[in-house]
C-alpha cells in the first residue's frame, strides 16, 4: 500500500473524517501564505491520511477566498503524492441525480478572480494540462465506489465557475449546450496547482441538486443543498476508506514528473527569493 499519506480535501458538508484514528492537528505556514485550517492527520484502518477542510472548519471561506496556493503547498510539504478532493456540485443533465457520484476527467474553466499557478514572480513554468485529473486515482475512486450503493458515474465535464452567486438560468442553459455533466466552485485551481506541484489529483463530486436548468425542479437553494451534504458526505467517506486499501504502493502515472520539462527560464536568472518561494514545490529543478 501507499508508504506517502492520502491527502483528502473536504468541500461543503465534508468538514472532519470520523474514521480516522490517531488523531493530530498540524497548522503550516507556507511560502504562499496560510492554508485554510490546520491539516488533520490520522490513519484509516493504519493507512495514514491528511484532511483538509478547504473552506476552514465552520464554512468560513468562499470559493474565492480559499488559498489555494497555500492548501496544495502545504499538502506537498507534508508528503502527499495523491489528493481526493470531495465537492458538492450541481447536475447539469438529468441522469445526473442528487446523491450521485460524479467522478470528471475534464474542466472548464469560469473562474476570473483565482490565482492558478505557482510559478511567476520570475520563473516560468508550462505543466500539461490536456487529462487535467490522475487516472490511476480515478481509477482507484470508481472501483471503491462500486463497492458502496452510492450510484456512480465515471467520467464527465466539471466546469468550475467563479460564485459564491448560484447559476444565472442563462449561464445554466448555456453550460448544458456545450455539454457539462457538473458544476461546482472549486476544483479547477486545485487540479491546475497539485499537476504543477507533481501531486495525482482526483475529484469525487457528490451531486446536491440540479441547478436552475431543470423546468419541473425549483431553483437551487442553500436550503436544498444543505439537506442532501449529510448523506453526501457519508457517502464520501466510505469510497476514500475502500480506496485507501486499494491504492498501489507507488505511482504508475506520469503526475510525479510534471515539472521535468515545464520550467522554462534560464536558472541562472532565478533569484534567491523565487528559488525559496518555490523550493517545496519544484526545489529539485532548480538546483
Amino acid at each position: 500500500m501507499s508508504r506517502a499519506p492520502l491527502g483528502v480535501l473536504g468541500g461543503s458538508g465534508l468538514y472532519q473524517m470520523s474514521a480516522l484514528t490517531s488523531v493530530r492537528e498540524e497548522r503550516l505556514k507556507t511560502p504562499f501564505g496560510d492554508p485554510s485550517d490546520a491539516y488533520i492527520l490520522g490513519a484509516i484502518e493504519g493507512r495514514e491520511v491528511i484532511f483538509l477542510a478547504r473552506h476552514g472548519r465552520g464554512h468560513r471561506l468562499s470559493p474565492t477566498e480559499i488559498n489555494y496556493r497555500a492548501n496544495l503547498c502545504g499538502f506537498k510539504m507534508l508528503g502527499v503524492e495523491r489528493i481526493v478532493s470531495v465537492s458538492a456540485v450541481g447536475s447539469m443533465q438529468e441522469e445526473l441525480r442528487p446523491l450521485d457520484v460524479v467522478l470528471p476527467d475534464q474542466f472548464i474553466d469560469r473562474t476570473r478572480h483565482r490565482v492558478s499557478t505557482f510559478f511567476g514572480g520570475g520563473v516560468v513554468a508550462h505543466v500539461s494540462f490536456a487529462d487535467p485529473i490522475c487516472g490511476e486515482l480515478r481509477g482507484v475512486l470508481a472501483k471503491a465506489a462500486r463497492t458502496t450503493k452510492v450510484r456512480l458515474h465515471d467520467g464527465g465535464t466539471y466546469l468550475c465557475m467563479e460564485g459564491p452567486q448560484f447559476s444565472t438560468r442563462a449561464e445554466s442553459h448555456l453550460y448544458r449546450s456545450w455539454g457539462v455533466q457538473v458544476i461546482g466552485m472549486t476544483n479547477l485551481q486545485e487540479a491546475k496547482l497539485a499537476r504543477e506541484a507533481e501531486i495525482c489529483y482526483a475529484t469525487a463530486a457528490m451531486v446536491t441538486d440540479y441547478d436552475c436548468w431543470k423546468a419541473d425542479e425549483a431553483a437551487v437553494t442553500v436550503e436544498e443543498v444543505v439537506a442532501r451534504l449529510g448523506e453526501n458526505a457519508h457517502n464520501a467517506q466510505a469510497i476514500v476508506a475502500r480506496a485507501l486499501a486499494m491504492l498501489p504502493e507507488t505511482r504508475g502515472c506520469g503526475c510525479g514528473s510534471a515539472l521535468a520539462s515545464a520550467i522554462l527560464t534560464d536558472r541562472a536568472q532565478i533569484g534567491p527569493e523565487a528559488r525559496e518561494r518555490l523550493r517545496p514545490i519544484a526545489g529539485r529543478y532548480l538546483g
